[in-house]
């Protein structure tokens, strides 16, 4: 294709276009007319503000369609290239800064190709700048619009915040606000409204309106509900602000919608919202078709509104204030007004406590009666006039009137005189005050209540007081005037009342000291003869004391120490420090063998005479300072408090068995006494003598264990022992509680065919550590410890659901049974009912029963197993001829099979000719003339097999025959 130039004359005249353009638009005209008038270009247009696809600015205006709008983001975007083809499509980016910018081509085919474009390059650099240049100015612009209505903002927000803390009034106040509304919009139409959630009413503070001029409610609190479905309504019931015409706003709103008064052609409501919920809202709006209301105002208003609330509820927050300091001053000065009446009272009482002190002080006072009426008068004198004061006491027959002290300008009392029916007298016969001044006295004189003349000089205002102690008159303490100008009011009687009441406990007081000195005077005496008295009685009590001190901790039987001496001494030895590693102390803790007997066989005084002899010998065994003690019955204990070496006590020990094998006389014998010895050394290990005594009698057990008769040293294997045996216990427990027993069977065969008839049913516990234990292991702990029965039964009912699961029902099954079993009256029916829930009939259970067994209760037993026969239930006497029975049970007990001993069974392999072989055969004999079966124990050999079918037995059970093992289904 032909090179093209560009002409100089189009060149000049585009170039000058372009200089005279100023916004991007006529930028973009200028670069599009460019580019159409070049041949080949069938259309041209410049796209920019591309980041938001509503916003899209393009010139000459083209549509921009979904499937333009990819490829078009795509060529802004598309990194390193300048360019971007499509077809006959070409994206030619223009610019990036501020904002991306595309020249969009449709070309000939001919021309889409890259010269066309190196031809406009040089061109569209200058294009280039021109655009970016509009671009940066329109964004200036923008921005300092932004900034300018962001300035106009924050007058608002200062100009409200200032009429919050100005001293306007209210009315003033949202007058402003309208104001400041009304320079960031229209508001014409404005009005503001508060929202009370607790109360659930509303209220329009502010309203002014050009069509409504009156606000609902008259700018009084309404309820809610007075407004429901209204626009407003519907902004502080969701916090929601809505802006539209009618028909927008109905659409806004989720529910009908109510208009109060005139409706409007525009409609702007935001709500001011606190932490979160709506506490009011603002709402403007026009009735003119021309003005409407944007987004942006919109947005304005929302922002406004929280700080319009703020400042409303800090302007009524202020009057509240000043309402409640207002009302608080009135409050305060008429505290004030009571205070100072308070202090004036204070004052006062003060004056009359201080001198009610001082008259109490005179009750203990080392004076005279003269002197302390004289002090009383003084203190009376300073609380009110009292020139002229006496104090008159009744007698003790209560017939004269004593005048102990008088103060009188006119005329002093006399020291006595007889009662008569004067003023004194008068107030002594009412008891309560009495003020009056001299047509008062008159008026008494009339009335007979007083004698002419028996008051003395007559006194313009006299006032007398009772003296008065509990319900008692005394006698009465008075004051009076001659002068006219000196009167007695209401608060002088009550101040002359308080001083009457402490003199009458002043004088009450200072009797009883005066009697209570001469009771001491006459109580020193009596003291002195019993002081001598009581010491000879405390020299008795402390004798005493001392003989029930030593009866407290001492034996009364020998006179020993008992076990509380023997702790607090150990106690006090483990306190005290041991020097260098030496053991501190032994105990040899020690018990009488075989005491019980002595006791039964030849009485208690026997018995008490041999504990009192072995203390004896204890005693001797021992050297200061240690100690022998009796704990209980035939227990003693002795305390060696300094030891080398354990050896040491070992010799103590032997020194104490060498002793007592002596003979001793007691209960007309000579008996032969041992003793088993506990030992346990007191070292660093122990802080408590519990502690000690605790592993002594861990020893002596062992001592018993061994034999009696010796003594034995407690070590650390005694005390593992002793916690093996706990812990075994524990796991017993756990045991019995996750099910770990199981039942193994040993079977039972017919010895002249072989064939299985029965089983005996024998206990395994699976220990989830030490594997599969035997009865050996584990079954005299669980006697000691009671936990043997509950095992047993919950092998029983195992054993017989095991039993109940073969498909075989020929076959019995034993199952050993206890003499504690046998000792409940139930058993039977608890057994019974056991096969009745398994399922089992009794007829295939055989219940084992020992010899020893029957020695316990022997008519019990056969009841029991009476009542078994009647339900069905065998039973087998097991290991017969080892026991103590006699046989005369056989022909008496309901016995189904007869076990022979193992120790017979193991004899036979001797010959035909032993003692084992006789009694088998007297056995077997025996069984068959009472019609009893015979099961032969421990069969381990062929031999003893052959010999016990060649005698005639019938069955027989052994490790020869089969070990036992866990029933398979």
């Amino acid at each position: 294709m032909e090179s093209m130039s560009i002409d100089d004359s189009l060149q000049l005249n585009w170039l000058t276009h372009l200089v005279g353009a100023r916004s991007p638009a006529e930028v973009a005209a200028a670069i599009a007319a460019l580019a159409r008038d070049r041949p080949g270009c069938e259309a041209a247009s410049v796209v920019w503000r591309l980041h938001d696809r509503a916003g899209v600015c393009s010139m000459p205006p083209m549509p921009v369609d979904d499937a333009d709008w990819p490829w078009i983001e795509q060529a802004a975007g598309a990194a390193g290239a300048q360019w971007h083809a499509d077809g006959q499509r070409v994206a030619l980016r223009l610019c990036e800064q501020p904002q991306p910018a595309v020249l969009m081509l449709r070309l000939q085919p001919a021309w889409a190709n890259s010269r066309f474009l190196d031809e406009l390059a040089a061109p569209l650099r200058l294009a280039r700048l021109h655009l970016q240049r509009a671009l940066e100015w329109l964004d200036l612009q923008h921005s300092h619009e932004q900034l300018e209505r962001s300035e106009n903002l924050q007058r608002a927000l200062f100009a409200i915040s200032d009429l919050a803390g100005s001293e306007r009034d209210m009315p003033t106040v949202l007058r402003g606000i309208h104001a400041i509304v009304s320079g960031l919009m229209y508001a014409e139409n404005f009005f503001i409204v508060l929202h009370d959630a607790v109360r659930d009413t509303v209220r329009f503070l502010y309203y002014v309106d050009v069509e409504d001029p009156v606000a609902p409610g008259g700018g009084r609190d309404m309820p809610t509900s007075a407004i429901e479905h209204t626009l407003t309504w519907y902004v502080l019931r969701d916090g929601k602000a809505r802006m539209g015409d009618a028909e927008e706003l109905r659409m806004q709103a989720q529910g009908p919608v109510t208009v109060i008064g005139t409706d409007s052609r525009d409609w702007l409501g935001v709500p001011m919202m606190r932490d979160g919920r709506p506490g009011g809202a603002l709402v403007v709006q026009s009735y003119q078709p021309e003005i409407g209301y944007t987004p942006g105002d919109l947005a304005l208003l929302e922002f406004v509104a929280s700080h319009i609330l703020i400042a409303l509820e800090r302007k009524q927050g202020k009057e509240d204030l000043e309402q409640r300091v207002q009302l608080r001053t009135a409050q305060l000065a008429e505290a004030n007004r009571g205070l100072q009446q308070e202090i004036v009272e204070r004052q006062r009482a003060e004056h009359l406590q201080t001198a009610l002190f001082r008259i109490a002080e005179l009750a203990t006072a080392r004076i005279d009666h003269g002197e302390f009426y004289r002090r009383v008068h003084g203190v009376v004198g300073e609380l009110l006039n009292a020139e002229n004061f006496y104090i008159a006491l009744l007698s003790d027959d209560r017939q004269q009137l004593l005048f102990p002290y008088a103060v009188d300008a006119k005329r002093r009392p006399p020291p006595s005189r007889p009662l008569g029916r004067g003023l004194s007298e008068y107030v002594l016969r009412l008891g309560t005050a009495l003020r009056a001044d001299n047509a008062d006295i008159e008026a008494l004189e009339r009335s007979g209540e007083i004698v002419p003349g028996r008051s003395g000089s007559p006194s313009s205002c006299w006032l007398g007081v009772p003296l008065i102690v509990g319900d008692e008159v005394i006698g009465l303490v008075t004051v009076q005037s001659y002068d006219a100008d000196v009167s007695y009011g209401p608060s002088d009687q009550e101040l002359l009342s308080f001083v009457a009441t402490q003199v009458a406990n002043s004088l009450t007081r200072r009797r009883a000291a005066e009697a209570l000195h001469r009771a001491y005077e006459q109580l020193e005496h009596r003291v002195e003869e019993r002081t001598l008295a009581l010491r000879k009685e405390i020299i008795e009590r402390e004798r005493v004391q001392d003989q029930l001190k030593h009866q407290v901790m001492h034996d009364p039987l020998t006179g020993l120490p008992n076990r509380s001496y023997l702790r607090d001494r150990i106690d006090r030895v483990l306190s005290t420090p041991a020097s260098g590693t030496r053991p501190r102390c032994a105990l040899l803790y020690m018990d009488v063998d075989r005491f019980k007997i002595i006791n039964d066989s030849l009485g208690h005084l026997a018995g008490d005479e041999v504990l009192r002899e072995v203390a004896t010998r204890l005693s001797d065994c021992v050297r200061h300072p240690d100690l022998v003690a009796r704990l209980s019955g035939d227990e003693f204990a002795i305390l060696l408090e300094s030891v080398e070496q354990p050896a040491d006590a070992n010799v103590v020990a032997q020194r104490v068995m060498d002793a007592l094998a002596e003979p001793m006389p007691a209960g007309g014998k000579e008996l032969q006494v041992a003793v088993s010895v506990g030992i346990a050394i007191g070292d660093g290990r122990y802080l408590t003598a519990d502690e000690v005594l605790r592993d002594a009698d861990i020893a002596l057990y062992r001592a018993k264990e061994l034999g009696r008769k010796r003594y034995q040293l407690f070590d650390e294997t005694l005390a593992r022992s002793v916690v093996d045996v706990l812990t075994l216990e524990g796991e017993l427990r756990q045991a019995l509680k996750h099910g770990q027993f199981e039942p193994h069977f040993q079977v039972i065969c017919r010895l002249e065919d072989g064939a299985v008839v029965g089983y005996e049913a024998l206990i395994r516990w699976n220990h989830p550590q030490r594997g599969l234990l035997l009865p050996g292991d584990f079954l005299k702990i669980a006697e000691d410890s009671g936990l043997i029965e509950a095992i047993d039964w919950h092998m029983f009912e195992i054993s017989c659901q095991r039993l109940r699961r073969q498909e075989r029902t020929d076959t019995f099954m034993t199952l050993n049974v206890s003499a504690l079993h046998l000792r409940h009256d139930n058993f039977d029916a608890r057994l019974i009912e056991l096969l009745e829930r398994t399922g089992l009939p009794p007829t295939r259970v055989v219940v084992e029963v020992t010899e020893g067994a029957l020695l316990d209760d022997p008519e019990r037993v056969r009841a029991t197993l009476e009542r078994l026969r009647a339900a069905g239930v065998g039973a087998a006497l097991d290991d017969f001829g080892t026991g103590y029975s006699s046989l005369s049970y056989l022909h008496s007990l309901p016995l189904r099979i007869l076990k022979i001993d193992r120790a017979f069974v193991n004899e036979l392999d001797k010959g035909a000719n032993t003692s084992s072989t006789t009694v088998v055969a007297a056995v077997l004999a025996l069984a068959r003339a009472l019609d009893i079966d015979v099961v032969a124990e421990g069969i381990e050999t062929e031999i003893q097999y052959a010999a016990l079918h060649a005698m005639g037995c019938a069955m027989g059970q052994g490790y020869w025959i089969g070990r036992p093992a866990p029933l398979e289904p």
